[in-house]
């Protein structure tokens, strides 16, 4: 036992583990050899790399406890740039000298228990050395855990705090330890980053890290070794690795690899001296980020006078741009953008005082300032706008791009406090506007990375806001929320609270859009703080008091914060409760919206609507467009990890038919980061009221008196208060409000009294066309820098790698434009005399752009530059040169320009991969070379870089046990790759379209040179070479074009312009008179005689074919037979349609196919059709004993059997449309197996396109042409080549008919296009497109009818295809791929049904006003879906599209359009005891006796008109009518059974019309009387005795009331009594709108009056009394009831000691709690035999 204790012992004891925490000893040097290294390329061979390799030696020494000395000798920095391995490293001996300079002097750090401290540099050292100095350290950065090998943490070192795992394997018997650790980039607590100009671009947090696209790696490896005291570093490598996926590619991935070597050589006993001088604490091992503004991806500028470098530079700036070299100039751009951020604002100031004064100058100067983005550009352009240095034009494009793009800090910050405070800008509204939504901007830019953001910034937009607020000023308020809105910052919560009524009871007074703007200003503080917002804005969204849009808005917000699931229900569960439709319908659109979305940000939000619509479409799922809705369209690629939504917020407004919002947005998403690429919103409000005319002073009138005083009759009335017209509008820029516009009537005046001095607006298009004649001559060019994006990180060597996006885009016009008017423009001007003038107008106009971007990856530093730059261009360019003569008066315009005489590039489209290397002491020497290099690509294998020194002394730790992502592609070369080994893949193609008789060829021209080969990923596709163009080239001809000329003539001369055409290079004809033989001169002129001889000789042959086989030959439109039997037959007419075969052999093919389809249809037409009728089902009966195609080519059969008992049993596909010219009446049926069968029968020829599209009718016969165009190239002594158009129109009252010719003017040439449409009858048009010779190569013909299908009506459109070009059938093929794909995405339903094999039909059936059914039939595929919503109401009654009118109008199009506008206005009417409201809510309501009730009235200030109505004593389903309108008091009744009229108490006969004015008619309707006043908002009232109804205009949306309702859609509120109180039934809604007359001299003895629970109630535990809310109608003092109707009232209860009574709480209960609801008895019918009244 003794002996095992002991063994534990020493087994415990040797176990124990060691100290691992390296130390060096005082009093000794020890001496290492460093390397650094760094590559930045693309995985794949032979592709070329960049990068920099530093190499020197160390001495480090210890001087006490904790401070160590560091001293860099022998730096050598090196440059590589070639193919790996293969080229060498080049010495760059100046740069060397320039690092070497600052590492003169010895570093000090702080260094314990392995731990490094602070790092003290010399005080003038720069920040790439210290940064270098803190790479080196950070190799000796461990943190040991004495009890555990394997272990994580989160470390400090240059890159941040990161999470760090630990392996330790220790060899106690050599004395020496290995030290594995690992770093995750991704994962870091504290990361040292720098980011510029991605404050817009939002990260999500909550995303997994494999969605990232930047992901890095750090790898280190330690050998360490014991001695007597402490452990010694031998040897360490570390590696870090950054993969770069711009397209979320597994391996399209470029790569930065960071490796670094750490060698002990020796160690000395003479420690380092301390330095001298004073060091300066530099901090930790963080990387420490230089304080000025970044490099430009450009190539490296040496200041030597930075004046002259400016002035120089802009010189040949503007020369570039004058001759055109626009890529120069762009880069001459961004290196002025560079010299901006260098020189200070007094050389700024002297450089503008040289180049103010000149145009081109200017304008680049100015652009540059602010793309620049500096602390002094930015003050300049301040004092410049302080000087008024920039006009009206200039200060409005600077102030944004200026804003943008300054680097926001304590500097910049304090100058835009400045520009808020200008005078000038405070004394120009759009300025100021600008200055505060920029200056919101800036805040929040300065506020995206610290977590506190200081409240002095935010003052003055608070301020704002006070200020506006104490001044009631509406504009200042709106700017203000808007601006904070743009800052983003929590803290401004509590201002705007403020603005809303639910938190601020002073807030009600407000306008709502202001609430509007305080709801949408908490939508960039979401971001920062969703609960508080999300919190807030469900509070708005379930204020019902609150205005519509202010809720919607509201939802608009709550969803931007992404709630959970139990906010989501809870939004829900209000909804079945809601009473405003336009919010219920808003919000439920907009979870279906969010549901169908697929991004994976929203994956929970989209989870949770999913659920919230299952609980709401039944209520809310079919609603009409009258309701708010959101649209919602967009993608996202798994894949690619990215995608974009676009949506549309329709917000309606009760007051308007059509939404008074709208908002558009588009929002892109790009792997875990999300960005608002644009916002654009509209609003408007009572805009009607601008575009309708007021000429009408409805104040001055009876009716407004009467309205005013009925008014006061009502307990509680509210007139609805009068809205300005105002139209608003904004825009934002990647989240930021950029501009905002409010117009209203005010405005517009200002701006016409501006201009002319007048409120006329003549006077306004009087000066336009002035200023026009003046001519607009000049050159303009806007230069922007678009975006500068970038992230910055440290590498583990010590220097930055910069991921960089930059764009500059460079706008150009140069125009040059005169014209003339004869005669010229009288004193006396009016708009009508521009219709008889001539206009000569000269224009050289040549507008251009290009735009330019790059891409960088790599070192980009004020000293050096390496790595990868991607550049991508696109140009666009043309040149607009012509003579145009206009004259109006005979209908002519020529337009006149010159042809192609050399090549002109209009646009472009480039991109290029390079590998750079740049250093500032070597500028001249730039190397940069195509990433694919040129020429074939040799095979290569992995070689991995090794020092010779370092590899000499650690033998066993060689470089290939390095991973390596950049050459990863050496070591796993596949077969596939080794056969592209021996080149490149390239592509080139050149495409043209050459118009010889204009002298020009179109050419788009294609290149393509990538490493594709290497990867197929689109990185790799991008790098290398790619070019897309399209060139417009001149076309040698024997004659040279002088001019191109194209003459348009309309009117009754067109005809003389063909003729003078021909006859111009015609010289052997005699001169006769202009109108004889006119139509055969057209004729022979337009080659028609021949198209039609054509038409004619075919039809003779097709009259042969009939005649041999006894029938008629299938047409267009029959459908060819489907039988398995004749596929043979079908394949050989496909074949001999395309025009392959002779004309004869194609007859006769046809006479041998009918042969076959006459024979075997007898046979199988009775068995197919009896098959049929079993499979509909056991109920149907119908046998298709003789089957026939009617005119469409659409299948019937008749019998037994009822058409809907059939809709019953068989699906939608097999159902076939009926025209609705058809004689026959029964309703047929087809399925699909008689569908074979049937169609073999067939022998009708199709009339609708026989005849009209075949028939040799030339309406030139009869009719002059229309409309000529003539586009000819004028030649040199030669006839001139070119086209001509001519246009014919038959506007007969029952058929129009057009017909259009395009035809070569050279003789010779026999092509022609030939399109005929017309309207067949009052159901059908046909059109028909012919051309090629003689317009008989190729055919296509189309049909438009109206009909039934399926009982339904409907509407049917087919199109066939006789003979295409091969380019159509490919396109057609193409289409056909992917159509079943599209369908099903879309819901569709899809069947593979056989049909005419070149034919397509698409039926729309309209199943009910909001529904459609859809069959689409193809040759092959039948797709159909049933019940799609329609955006729209139709009408859909019964034979509504198939009844023949008796009016010999043709168009039912109109007619359905007519009848669309007439159901969308506004119906109410009243038939017997049946009420429909315009809202269409319908209910019964018992009038009581002789009591007028407001049917319908104006309620807005205008209080045009008023209806009432009373049911009549003496019968209990008549009823009487009184119409006010202006003076006119209108009296409709009914005695001794006729229609009686009075009009102002005067009897008025009815047969005959009557019309005080233009405004009002009074005629009689079938046994009515009807009037309208459309001026007034009465469409139409008709009053029968029986019946009325009453349609009122679009614009009295939202105003009227009474019984009819508010025509404001809200069905949930539809019964509002007078005071707004919502009524609890429909009685008590609409006895509160009996008009009270006087007891004693009225007929009407019904009064309103509040009541009160007479019994005491039980309330809040306590005995109350309770009184009602509304008057409750009871008969006047002394009468009684004699017949009483129970209603429900609302009841407000007081204690029952409360000395309140009913006619004190009048005036107060309004404003009371609604306690309780009880049913009381209304009073409807009195007697009054003890009533007393004065005599």
């Amino acid at each position: 036992m003794k002996g095992l204790i002991l063994a534990l012992v020493l087994a415990l004891v040797g176990a124990q583990k060691r100290d691992l925490e390296p130390i060096f000893h005082t009093g000794k040097t020890y001496l290492y050899d460093y390397e650094g290294l760094i590559l930045h390329g693309l995985q794949g061979r032979g592709l070329v790399i960049a990068g920099v390799k530093l190499t020197c030696k160390l001495q480090i020494s210890r001087v006490s406890r904790s401070d160590h000395l560091l001293q860099v000798q022998s730096p050598k920095l090196e440059e590589y740039h070639g193919l790996w391995p293969l080229d060498s490293f080049t010495p760059s001996s100046k740069l060397t000298e320039t690092i070497a300079a600052c590492f003169s002097q010895a570093f000090k750090f702080e260094y314990n228990e392995g731990r490094v401290g602070s790092i003290y540099a010399p005080e003038d050292c720069p920040v790439l050395c210290t940064n270098i100095v803190r790479g080196i350290l950070n190799m000796m950065q461990i943190t040991i855990k004495k009890s555990q090998n394997v272990y994580e943490l989160q470390e400090a070192g240059i890159e941040g705090i990161c999470q760090t795992r630990y392996v330790i394997q220790d060899d106690s018997k050599n004395n020496r330890a290995t030290i594995s650790k690992s770093k995750d980039l991704t994962d870091c607590q504290d990361r040292a980053v720098k980011n510029t100009g991605m404050a817009y671009i939002r990260p999500c947090p909550t995303c997994p890290l494999k969605v990232r696209n930047v992901k890095g790696t750090v790898m280190s490896t330690y050998k360490m070794k014991y001695d007597d005291s402490g452990v010694l570093i031998t040897f360490a490598t570390s590696e870090q690795v950054y993969q770069v996926s711009p397209f979320n590619e597994p391996d399209g991935t470029a790569g930065m690899e960071a490796r670094q070597a750490l060698v002990l050589v020796d160690i000395k006993s003479t420690p380092i001296n301390v330095p001298e001088a004073q060091l300066q604490n530099q901090g930790s091992l963080r990387y420490h980020f230089s304080e000025e503004l970044l490099q430009m991806p450009i190539p490296l500028i040496r200041i030597k006078n930075a004046d002259g470098q400016l002035t120089e530079t802009l010189r040949q700036l503007v020369k570039n741009n004058e001759e055109g070299d626009t890529k120069e100039s762009s880069a001459k751009f961004l290196q002025m953008v560079q010299l901006f951020r260098l020189v200070t604002l007094d050389q700024i100031n002297s450089l503008w005082e040289q180049f103010a004064s000149e145009p081109p100058y200017r304008h680049w100067f100015l652009s540059a300032v602010c793309a620049a983005g500096a602390t002094d550009t930015f003050q300049f352009l301040k004092q410049k706008i302080h000087d008024k240095k920039l006009n009206i034009w200039e200060a409005p494009v600077v102030l944004p791009l200026a804003f943008h793009f300054v680097m926001p800090n304590k500097q910049t910050l304090e100058v835009a406090s400045s520009f808020l405070t200008c005078p000038q800008i405070q004394k120009a509204p759009m300025l100021r506007i600008l200055v505060y939504l920029g200056y919101g901007s800036m805040v929040n830019k300065y506020c995206a990375q610290p977590s506190f953001c200081p409240n002095e910034l935010l003052q003055p937009l608070h301020d704002l806001a006070a200020e506006a607020v104490s001044r009631s000023h509406a504009e200042d308020m709106a700017l203000a929320l808007k601006a904070i809105g743009n800052a983003g910052e929590p803290a401004s919560i509590k201002r705007i609270l403020k603005f809303l009524p639910t938190f601020s009871p002073a807030a009600t007074s407000l306008p709502s859009r202001i609430h509007a703007d305080a709801v949408l200003a908490l939508r960039k503080i979401a971001r920062k703080d969703p609960a508080k917002v999300r919190e807030i804005s469900l509070q708005i969204f379930m204020d019902n008091t609150l205005a519509p849009n202010v809720r919607m808005m509201a939802c608009v917000v709550l969803f931007e914060t992404k709630p959970a699931l139990p906010i989501v229900a809870a939004m829900a569960t209000s909804l079945l409760s809601e009473t405003s439709l336009q919010v219920a319908s808003f919000t439920y659109s907009h979870m279906k919206a969010l549901a169908v979305g697929r991004i994976p940000q929203l994956y929970n939000l989209s989870a949770a609507c999913n659920i919230a619509i299952k609980l709401l479409s039944p209520r809310l799922d079919r609603l009409s467009y009258r309701y708010s809705k959101v649209i919602h369209a967009g993608g996202y690629s798994h894949v690619y990890k990215a995608g974009a939504i676009w949506r549309v917020y329709l917000m309606n407004s009760p007051n308007t038919m059509f939404p008074s919002d709208i908002i558009t947005k588009v929002r892109g998403y790009y792997a875990n980061t999300a960005t608002d690429i644009i916002e654009v919103a509209l609003r408007s409000q009572s805009l009607i009221n601008i575009i309708r005319q007021q000429n009408i002073p409805f104040a001055e009138y009876d009716t407004y008196k009467t309205l005013k005083e009925l008014g006061k009759t009502f307990l509680g009335w509210k007139e609805l208060p009068p809205e300005d017209p105002l139209v608003s509008t904004y825009i934002k820029i990647l989240g930021q409000e950029i501009a905002f516009v409010d117009i209203d009537n005010k405005v517009i005046q200002q701006t016409i009294m501006s201009l002319t001095g007048s409120s006329n607006w003549q006077p306004v298009v009087k000066k336009a066309v002035e200023e026009v004649q003046r001519g607009i001559s000049g050159q303009w060019t806007l230069p922007v820098m678009v975006a500068e994006l970038r992230h910055v990180v440290p590498t583990v060597v010590g220097m930055p790698l910069e991921l960089s996006l930059s764009g500059t885009m460079l706008a150009q016009a140069a125009a040059y434009v005169d014209i003339q008017l004869s005669p010229p423009l009288s004193d006396n001007f009016r708009p009508s005399q521009l219709l008889e003038t001539n206009t000569d107008i000269h224009a050289d106009i040549q507008p251009k752009v290009y735009f330019h971007m790059i891409a960088t990856m790599g070192i980009n530093m004020q000293y050096f530059q390496s790595g990868l730059e991607f550049h991508a261009e696109f140009s666009a360019n043309t040149t607009m040169k012509f003579d145009a003569t206009v004259n109006m008066k005979e209908k002519n315009l020529k337009i006149e320009t010159l042809p192609c005489h050399q090549e002109v590039e209009l646009a472009a489209v480039r991109s290029e991969a390079y590998a750079i290397s740049r250093n500032m002491e070597e500028v001249d020497s730039e190397k940069k070379t195509h990433i694919l290099p040129e020429g074939e690509i040799t095979s290569i294998f992995n070689q991995k870089f090794q020092s010779s020194e370092i590899s000499s002394r650690a033998e066993s730790w060689k470089q290939r046990h390095i991973p390596s992502v950049i050459s990863k592609g050496h070591q796993q070369a596949s077969e596939e790759e080794h056969r592209h080994s021996v080149g490149q893949r390239s592509y080139a193609r050149v495409f043209c379209r050459e118009l010889s008789s204009l002298g020009c060829s179109a050419c788009l021209s294609l290149k393509s040179r990538n490493s594709a080969f290497l990867r197929n990923t689109y990185l790799h596709k991008l790098v290398g070479e790619l070019e897309a163009k399209i060139v417009l080239k001149p076309v040698h001809t024997d004659a040279d074009i002088e001019k191109i000329q194209l003459e348009i003539q309309v009117g009754p001369k067109a005809a003389s312009k063909i003729i003078n055409v021909a006859s111009s290079g015609s010289k052997e004809e005699e001169e006769t008179s202009l109108y004889e033989n006119i139509k055969a001169k057209l004729k022979k002129i337009l080659g028609i005689e021949n198209v039609f001889k054509v038409a004619n000789k075919t039809r003779h042959h097709k009259k042969q074919i009939h005649s041999k086989v006894k029938t008629a030959v299938t047409d267009l439109w029959v459908e060819p037979s489907a039988n398995p039997l004749s596929s043979s037959s079908s394949s050989s007419t496909a074949s001999s349609a395309d025009g392959n075969e002779p004309e004869d052999k194609h007859e006769n093919e046809e006479i041998r196919q009918f042969g076959k389809k006459h024979g075997s249809s007898s046979r199988s037409s009775k068995g197919s059709s009896s098959s049929s009728s079993s499979s509909a089902g056991s109920d149907s009966s119908t046998i298709c004993s003789s089957s026939r195609e009617n005119s469409s080519g659409d299948k019937h059969c008749s019998g037994d059997s009822e058409y809907p008992n059939q809709q019953a049993y068989l699906p939608i596909y097999q159902f076939w449309f009926k025209p609705a010219d058809e004689q026959d009446s029964q309703r047929e049926v087809l399925n699909s197996s008689s569908s074979s069968s049937s169609s073999s029968s067939s022998s009708v020829s199709d009339e609708g396109i026989s005849t009209a599209m075949s028939q040799p009718k030339f309406l030139g016969d009869s009719k002059p042409p229309i409309l000529a165009a003539i586009l000819r190239a004028i030649r040199r002594n030669e006839q001139p080549t070119g086209f001509q158009l001519v246009l014919y129109a038959d506007r007969q009252p029952v058929r129009f008919r057009i017909q259009i010719f395009v035809s070569s003017i050279t003789e010779s040439n026999r092509w022609k296009l030939c399109a005929d449409a017309s309207v067949i009858n009052s159901h059908k048009a046909s059109g028909s497109l012919k051309w090629g010779t003689d317009c008989q190569d190729y055919h296509i013909a189309t049909q438009i009818a109206t009909g039934k299908f399926a009982s339904h009506p409907a509407m049917q459109m087919k199109l066939v295809w006789p003979k295409v070009p091969s380019s159509v059938r490919r396109t057609a093929r193409w289409f056909y791929r992917y159509l079943p794909g599209a369908a099903y995405m879309l819901g569709y339903s899809q069947r593979q049904q056989r049909g005419p094999s070149r034919q397509t039909t698409m039926v729309m059936a309209l199943t009910s006003p909001r529904t459609c059914d859809v069959v689409l039939r193809l040759p092959e595929l039948t797709i159909y879906n049933r019940a799609i919503r329609l955006p729209l109401p139709f009408p859909s009654s019964p034979g509504t599209l198939t009844s023949v009118l008796p009016s010999p109008d043709w168009d039912i199009f109109s007619q359905t359009t007519f009848s669309i506008i007439e159901n969308l206005k506004a119906h109410c009417s009243v038939s017997q005891n049946v009420i429909t409201t315009f809202n269409g809510v319908e209910f019964n309501y018992s009038m009581p006796v002789n009591c007028f009730h407001i049917l319908a009235q104006d309620c807005s200030p205008e209080l045009k008109f008023l209806v009432m109505m009373k049911r009549l004593e003496e019968a209990a389903d008549l009823m009487a009518i009184n119409v006010r309108l202006a003076s006119h008091k209108v009296d409709m009744y009914v005695s001794n059974g006729r229609i009686q009229l009075k009009i102002n108490g005067v009897q008025t006969p009815t047969d005959v019309p009557y019309t005080p004015n233009a405004s009002m008619l009074i005629s009689s309707e079938k046994e009515g009387l009807s009037l309208k006043a459309p001026e007034y908002g009465i469409d139409k009232l008709y009053y029968d005795g029986h019946r009325f109804e009453i349609r009122v205009a679009f614009w009295m949306a939202g105003k009227t009331c009474g019984i009819c309702g508010k025509y404001d859609a809200e069905k949930e509120r539809e019964y509002q009594t007078p005071s707004g109180y919502l009524a609890k039934d429909a009685v008590s809604f609409a006895q509160s709108w009996i008009v009270s007359e006087d007891a004693c001299a009225g007929a009407c003895k019904l009064q309103h009056r509040f009541v009160k629970v007479e019994k005491p109630v039980a309330f809040d535990k306590k005995v109350s009394k309770c009184f009602s809310m509304e008057p409750v109608l009871h008969c006047a003092e002394g009468c009684s009831a004699t017949r009483t109707i129970p209603i429900s009232v609302g009841f407000h209860c007081v204690p029952a000691d409360s000395t309140l009574n009913p006619e004190e709480a009048q005036m107060r209960l309004d404003q009371k709690s609604e306690d309780v609801v009880s049913t009381v008895d209304a009073h409807t019918a009195c007697s009054c035999e003890q009533q007393s009244c004065s005599a």
